[in-house]
């Protein structure tokens, strides 16, 4: 049963992400977490993004943009391992905590008005970028659409962010098990439910990508950022243990 439920939520996730830019990790961590364990999550869903993006790189691969996959790729080598050396030695609960903050101004300073308003990004500044998410992602399986505000800052069109993204992540989530498996972290169990959520990937891309072709530009980098929002508030609401805890402290500190 708790296959079946992944499995249905990876399709439907990979089908809301093509039109967001992002949403199937966001989907799938809480499901894989609640099923399985919060350790599980990073092993499974690195092998289950590795095969949904390994897909989406077949589909649009004319789109890539690979000077940005050239700038990427070295620095998250480098992030990947730090990453999957440090998983079980941090406590991921402040990087939730710090991603959810991060998205949700970020989301906030790139609108003005009801039009998106983007930085002046450079392919190179995806080396020191792709290091930093992936360290992140190293340690908590994803680190979800914070990339999306470079991609949308560098000034690509909706299919060649989503192809471009996917390039990066294929390279990144190979390292990623390589550690994984390295470091002892990867087990048969993990691997097995990784491959099942990454083919149930497949027809969500496919669908998606039909109803992406029938958006325009403009409407895709609203929904990117609608969704980096919720993303957002989702990571901060889901580490709200720590803030009510910071709150008695600091409750406590004035009272003495």
């Amino acid at each position: 049963m708790p296959l079946a439920w992944l499995c249905l939520a990876s399709c439907a996730s990979w089908l809301v992400s093509s039109i967001t830019g992002c949403g199937s990790s966001v989907v799938l961590i809480p499901l894989v977490s609640c099923f399985l364990g919060i350790q599980a999550v990073a092993p499974i869903l690195t092998v289950g993004m590795l095969m949904g993006n390994g897909h989406r790189v077949a589909l649009y691969w004319q789109d890539i943009d690979r000077r940005v996959v050239s700038c990427f790729v070295p620095g998250s080598v480098v992030g990947a391992c730090l990453g999957a050396w440090a998983i079980s030695r941090v406590q991921t609960e402040w990087i939730g905590l710090l991603l959810g903050a991060v998205l949700i101004l970020s989301a906030l300073g790139m609108f003005e008005g009801n039009e998106p308003k983007s930085p002046r990004v450079k392919a190179w500044h995806f080396l020191p970028a792709g290091m930093g998410y992936s360290c992140l992602s190293g340690l908590v399986g994803t680190a979800g659409p914070l990339l999306n505000v470079l991609y949308l800052g560098y000034g690509l069109s909706k299919e060649a962010m989503i192809s471009t993204k996917s390039a990066n992540q294929v390279f990144m989530h190979t390292i990623k098990i390589a550690f994984y498996c390295a470091f002892g972290i990867m087990s048969p169990e993990y691997l097995g439910y990784g491959l099942a959520i990454g083919l149930a990937a497949v027809p969500g891309n496919w669908l998606g990508r039909t109803l992406l072709a029938r958006m325009n530009d403009t409407s895709f980098r609203k929904c990117a950022f609608a969704f980096i929002s919720i993303a957002g508030m989702y990571l901060v609401w889901e580490q709200r243990a720590i803030l009510e805890t910071g709150g008695q402290i600091l409750a406590s500190l004035n009272g003495q």
